[in-house]
Parts: structure tokens; C-alpha cells; sequence
């Protein structure tokens, strides 16, 4: 993982029922905290902004993450447009520009 950006698209990782999806991308990001190498940043964009809410548990492990210095941002036109801002437990507002320069700077795996 190490200089890789992460980018999550949705509150749920893959296509299917949605609960399973919501199971999936919590063990995701409880795997991925426990590696050597982090990735330098996970930037959560349309309603991948949920998973930095208290309606979802991905959030604790997004604030683990930015406990050991992974730095995690949160679409700035996303928040506004599903109004969560206030809800944001984990990640700090970004914009659209910051993931351009992350993205030129570093791989991106999308979680979709």
C-alpha cells in the first residue's frame, strides 16, 4: 500500500445487497489498518462520504487510519451535497483539486 492513495466511491464495497456490501468494506478498512505499509492518503468522494459518519463503522477505522498517519479527506462537494458535514466523524474536507494533485502524485486504487 505503501505511496498509494485510496479512493472510496461508496458507503458499500461492491455491487450486491446492500448490507453485505456495508460488512465488506468495514473488514476492508479493518484489514488495512493492521498492514506495515499504509497508503499516504484515502480520500472518500460521493456517498463514499458516509464511511466517515457514525451511521457507518468504517468511520472508526478511518480515524485509526488518520491515527497512524494516513491522511484521510473527504469530497468537499460530496458533504455539501448530501449536507453531512456536521456528521463527519473521521477525515477532514478536501476538494476535488487536493485529489488531482494526490492522484499525479501517486497510485490510485478505487473501491467502488
Amino acid at each position: 500500500m505503501k505511496n498509494k492513495v485510496i479512493l472510496v466511491t461508496s458507503d458499500v464495497f461492491g455491487k450486491g445487497e446492500t448490507e453485505l456490501g456495508e460488512t465488506v468494506m468495514e473488514t476492508f478498512f479493518t484489514v488495512l489498518k493492521q498492514q506495515l505499509e499504509l497508503p499516504v492518503a484515502v480520500f472518500f468522494m460521493n456517498r463514499g462520504v458516509f464511511c466517515l459518519t457514525n451511521q457507518s463503522m468504517t468511520s472508526l477505522h478511518a480515524k485509526e487510519l488518520q491515527e497512524k498517519g494516513v491522511s484521510v479527506y473527504a469530497c468537499k462537494t460530496c458533504v455539501d451535497y448530501y449536507g453531512v458535514e456536521n456528521e463527519l466523524t473521521a477525515g477532514e474536507i478536501s476538494s476535488m483539486g487536493h485529489f488531482v494533485e494526490l492522484a499525479a502524485k501517486h497510485e490510485v486504487i478505487t473501491i467502488s
